[in-house]
C-alpha cells in the first residue's frame, strides 16, 4: 500500500493587479519587480473573499467530481492558514458546513506561518498509514498583506490550494523521507492587534536559504535523483536564491530551466503564504513532462521559522488527479486599475458591524455575503 496525494486544485480571485503598472504608480523601475523579484501579477481579494471562502472554492473543483462514497471515506478537514478568521473557531469546520460534508469529521485548523499547509499534509500522509480506508482533505489557504506603498507590497498576493490524501493515490505517494528544523526567529510576524505583517526581508531571506542549505546537506540525496523541486515562493526569485547555493557550472542551466517550471504560477499569483510551495508543485504536475516512478522534491518554509525538505514519486497517471482550469481561472482575470486596488485593499478593515459584501468583482461560487451579528454568513 501507497499513500500520498490523491487530488490537488487551485483558487485564486478573479481580480489582480499588473506589477509593472504598480511600479510605475510607485515611482519604481519595473525592472525591480519584475526581474529583482520575479513577480509579474498579483491577486487581489474583494471583500467577498476570505481564507475560509477561498478555500471552500478550491476544495469544490475537487468535490464536485466525486461520488458519494468518496466524500465518505473524507475523515478530516486540515485547513492551514495565518490568514484565519476567528481567534477560537476552526475554519476547518466552517469550511465542512460550506461543502456539505459529513459531521462524524474531524476538523482543524493549523498555524506556523507558510509552513502549516506542510505540516497538515504531512500529518495527512501519517493518519492515512494507519487508516488506509480514510482520506484527509487538506487546504492551505492565505491572504498575503504588508500594506499599500510598504516594501513588501509586491510580495502580496492570495489564493487555496486543496489537496486529498488516500492510499494508492492518484498523482503521487509519499517517500516518508522528511527531514525538518525549527528555531525562534523574529523575521517575520504578524501580532494578533496587526492586520498585516512585519517583516525583516533581509534576514528573512537569509534564514530561507540557511534552513534550505542545512536541510539539503542532510538530506543527503544528488539533485540528479530527482526531476523537480518545489520551492516555498514568497516571491518567485526566491527559489533561485535557494537552489543556487547547491548548483554548479555543470548543472546550473538545467536546474534553472526547470525551476522556472515551478515558478510560472507564482509569478501571475503572488504570495500565497501557507500555499505557496504547493502552487509550485500545482505548475511543476501542469507544466513539466514528467515520467511514472520520477521524484520530486519539496522545500517548505515558514518564517519564524520552521522548515521541511521531503520528495514524492509520482504516478503514471498523475494528471487525472488534478483538477480545475488554473490557466484559464488566470487568464480570465480582471485586471484593475491602481486606484481600485488600494480602494479595495483598505476595504477589508472589519469592524463588528453588519455589512453586506455584493460586489462587481466575484463570480466564484462559494462568497462571504454578510457580516451580521458579528457572524460570517457565506453563500
Amino acid at each position: 500500500m501507497t499513500v500520498g496525494i490523491d487530488a490537488i486544485s487551485f483558487f485564486t480571485p478573479e481580480v489582480a493587479i499588473d506589477l509593472v503598472e504598480l511600479a510605475k504608480v510607485r515611482g519604481v523601475d519595473p525592472d525591480k519587480y519584475t526581474i529583482g523579484i520575479g513577480q509579474v501579477i498579483q491577486s487581489v481579494v474583494p471583500k467577498s473573499q476570505d481564507s475560509v471562502s477561498m478555500a471552500a472554492n478550491a476544495a469544490n473543483f475537487i468535490l464536485a467530481n466525486k461520488d458519494e462514497e468518496y466524500l465518505n471515506s473524507i475523515d478530516g478537514i486540515y485547513f492551514a492558514s495565518e490568514s484565519g478568521i476567528d481567534n477560537s473557531k476552526s475554519g476547518a469546520v466552517i469550511l465542512k458546513q460550506i461543502l456539505n460534508l459529513k459531521s462524524n469529521i474531524r476538523t482543524i485548523e493549523l498555524k506556523q506561518a507558510c509552513y502549516g499547509g506542510t505540516f497538515g499534509l504531512i500529518s495527512a500522509f501519517n493518519y492515512v498509514t494507519l487508516n488506509p480506508d480514510k482520506k484527509i482533505l487538506v487546504v492551505a489557504s492565505d491572504i498575503a498583506r504588508y500594506g499599500l506603498k510598504t516594501a513588501g507590497e509586491v510580495t502580496q498576493g492570495a489564493g487555496a490550494i486543496a489537496m486529498i490524501v488516500s492510499s494508492n493515490p492518484t498523482i503521487a505517494e509519499y517517500n516518508f523521507d522528511s527531514v525538518y528544523k525549527s528555531e525562534d526567529l523574529m523575521d517575520f510576524w504578524r501580532p494578533i492587534y496587526s492586520d498585516t505583517a512585519f517583516v525583516d526581508g533581509k534576514y528573512s531571506q537569509d534564514v530561507y536559504k540557511e534552513f534550505f542549505s542545512e536541510l539539503w546537506n542532510k538530506y543527503n540525496k544528488p539533485i540528479d535523483d530527482f526531476t523537480s523541486i518545489a520551492f516555498h515562493l514568497p516571491f518567485s526569485k526566491m527559489g533561485n536564491k535557494a537552489l543556487d547555493q547547491v548548483l554548479n557550472d555543470d548543472n546550473k542551466d538545467k536546474w534553472h530551466q526547470k525551476l522556472e517550471i515551478a515558478k510560472m504560477y507564482s509569478k501571475q499569483v503572488g504570495n500565497l503564504y501557507t500555499g505557496s510551495v504547493y502552487l509550485a508543485l500545482l505548475s511543476i504536475l501542469e507544466n513539466a513532462s514528467l515520467q511514472a516512478n520520477s521524484n520530486v522534491a519539496i522545500f517548505s518554509f515558514g518564517s519564524g521559522a520552521e522548515a521541511e525538505l521531503f520528495s514524492i514519486k509520482i504516478k503514471a497517471d498523475y494528471k487525472n488527479g488534478i483538477f480545475g482550469d488554473t490557466k484559464n481561472l488566470l487568464n480570465n482575470r480582471r485586471l484593475l486599475d491602481i486606484a481600485t486596488y488600494e480602494s479595495i485593499f483598505l476595504s477589508h478593515n472589519f469592524n463588528g458591524s453588519n455589512e453586506l459584501m455584493t460586489n462587481e468583482f466575484d463570480h466564484a461560487k462559494f462568497q462571504l455575503r454578510e457580516i451580521k451579528d458579528n457572524q460570517r454568513i457565506y453563500s
